[in-house]
């Protein structure tokens, strides 16, 4: 009988178990802290695997129900979860913006990852290692992590937009390099230069017949799916097409994340892309965990204590070698100066694929094991800390932004208005002073705004409205208003009290997010605050009642009757003479008359 039957503590069953609860206990728990759960599974590897608990299943049999014995058991589910990443990563670019972005892709990611290797290898060269052993390791250490760098940058930033470029030429790279090192090498693994020319023409072929496929196939495919309104078939086509689209071009010898990526282009042309998505992105997740789990595994504790001093060494020397030579590129490139240093920074670590190539430079005897296994470590370790050194290249980026301000030439027009804060509410405020041709200038501490808003023509300068000198440099004195959209209401209160001493006669125009901030902001000095959502959530009362079958005269009233709660509660608690005057709503009646 089935019930019988126990779970070996070796077995794949139990291995799941592991992951799952790991994954149950990792996610909420560094979720909590704001932490990304990278490092979490990491640590539970390390924890779970040979050189953790994992060492101590043969003295005590009942540490193998949690621990996982077999790492190789693992890496087929390592490789599915960088599959699903590439293919989320395809879902989220499309064909047009990657055409949009081929300059980056095959100009810049092509000089960062010749200018990394070639860095890396001049000094393992001067280092003593013979130049094919520098030039395989150059190559490998060269690679940043798809898997991590995408999932915790945002794709959507001048920094995440340059990662992902890089990211698509190594991952493209990838087989080209193989094959260089077995071109290269000195054992049985040697491969010719026609066979790499065969797999690279049969590689071009069945993406070709991926890319006509799809066009066609993938639309019917998914709208026959829908069809049947089931959540599972959608998910099994979803899947299905990943799958083949991978092991066609393995079948050929290119990478499957090649296929994967494609797939996901195809299918952000469809209508389906972002159900696909969303039903994707658990496994993808969950993928993801296995791949830094067997991470943590790898990590030789004995090996890493016992040459702890060189380890550290290299990994220093690995993290600031690529982050200089990324930042200098795409500072030639034109890219800001604290885009340039966080792009640097989150790309300086080694990747997933350095894991590969490592084992394809042992395999054609480019490098000993002793080496490959000293590079792993170093591998390991770099991908450990990726979080951590994309929350520092965000947050120097910031820091360099702001001592290098972009500096627009004063105004000529005097009594121009002066937006502090960029976001949706600023960027709209500019707009329509723009369409009125009224003079302004607008600042805000987010360098991925003021370049968007630079590149759309608006005078936005980098800066941070809370320093005094920023203010001198602003034009207070003369400026017509203030403008405060900033969704931050303890530093909106304490902005307009500094301005409102400094300035007593400015008028000072204040975005609030409810009645009882806009009277703190009435407190604090402002002309005028704005509750965002007090007049929109009348006017979508207004409309519910209508709908009802409230009769108009009615509603009209009970509107008029909350919106004078309202302007009594911010006169009450701003402490105002008289009520005031809730600009949306006056303007709409005033044109009413």
């Amino acid at each position: 009988m089935v019930g019988s039957h126990t779970i070996p503590s070796t077995s794949i069953l139990s291995d799941a178990l592991v992951i799952l609860g790991a994954a149950g206990i990792v996610i909420p728990l560094f979720a909590r802290f704001r932490i990304t759960p990278v490092i979490g599974f990491i640590l539970v590897g390390l924890m779970v695997g040979p050189s953790g608990l994992g060492g101590w299943v043969k003295d005590y049999p009942l540490l193998g129900y949690v621990t996982i014995s077999d790492v190789h058991r693992l890496e087929p589910f390592a490789e599915f979860g960088i599959v699903l990443l590439l293919f989320s990563a395809g879902l989220e670019l499309s064909f047009g913006r990657l055409w949009d972005m081929r300059r980056q892709v095959f100009g810049l990611g092509a000089m960062e990852l010749i200018g990394c290797a070639a860095l890396i290898a001049l000094g393992l060269a001067a280092l003593g290692n013979s130049p094919p052993t520098a030039l395989a390791l150059g190559l490998a250490l060269a690679l940043s992590s798809t898997a991590l760098v995408l999932r915790i940058v945002d794709t959507g930033t001048p920094a995440g937009k340059a990662a992902l470029s890089m990211l698509l030429f190594e991952d493209i790279a990838l087989v080209p390099i193989i094959f260089l090192l077995g071109a290269m090498g000195r054992g049985s693994e040697a491969q010719s230069t026609a066979e790499l020319a065969r797999i690279l023409a049969s590689g071009a072929l069945v993406i070709l017949l991926l890319l006509v496929a799809g066009r066609f196939l993938l639309p019917r495919l998914f709208a026959q799916a829908a069809r049947t309104k089931s959540p599972e078939l959608f998910l099994a086509a979803s899947l299905l097409v990943v799958i083949v689209a991978s092991a066609a071009t393995g079948a050929v010898g290119l990478s499957p994340i090649v296929g994967a990526l494609i797939a996901g282009l195809l299918i952000a042309e469809t209508e389906y892309h972002e159900e696909v998505e969303g039903m994707t992105a658990p496994f993808k997740g969950l993928a993801l965990g296995v791949f830094l789990i067997t991470v943590g595994m790898g990590l030789d504790l004995a090996l890493l204590f016992d040459r702890i001093g060189a380890v550290l060494l290299a990994v220093t020397a690995i993290l600031v070698a690529k982050a200089v030579v990324t930042a200098l590129l795409l500072r030639l490139m034109g890219a800001r100066p604290g885009t340039s240093t966080e792009a640097g920074i989150l790309m300086a670590s080694p990747s997933e694929t350095t894991l590969i190539v490592l084992g394809a430079a042992l395999s054609a005897r480019l490098i000993t094991r002793d080496a490959a296994q000293f590079w792993q470590i170093v591998t390991a370790l770099g991908l450990t800390v990726t979080p951590i050194l994309a929350w520092l290249g965000n947050r120097l980026g910031r820091r360099v932004d702001r001592r290098a301000q972009v500096q627009l030439p004063p105004a000529d027009d005097a009594g121009r208005t002066i937006i502090i804060g960029f976001d949706r509410v600023g960027r709209l405020v500019a707009d329509m002073l723009r369409h009125h041709d009224k003079p302004f200038v607008a600042i805000d501490l987010d360098g991925d705004r003021v370049t968007k808003g630079q590149q759309e023509g608006f005078p936005v300068i980098f800066g941070d409205a809370a320093r005094d000198s920023t203010l001198d440099r602003l034009g207070l004195d003369t400026a017509s208003a203030v403008v405060l959209t900033m969704d931050e209401p303890v530093l909106a209160q304490r902005l307009v009290k500094k301005l409102r001493a400094r300035y007593p006669a400015l008028p000072i125009l204040a975005r609030a997010r409810d009645a009882r901030h806009a009277a703190a902001l009435y407190r604090a000095g402002a002309s005028t605050a704005v509750p965002q959502t007090l007049e929109s959530s009348l006017q979508l009362s207004e409309a519910v009642l209508v709908d009802v079958g409230v009769p108009m005269g009615f509603v009209i009233a009970s509107i008029h009757e909350k919106r004078d709660e309202y302007r009594a509660l911010i006169k009450d608690e701003g402490g105002l003479e008289r009520k005031p005057v809730l600009r949306t709503a006056a303007l709409r009646e005033r044109a009413a008359d």
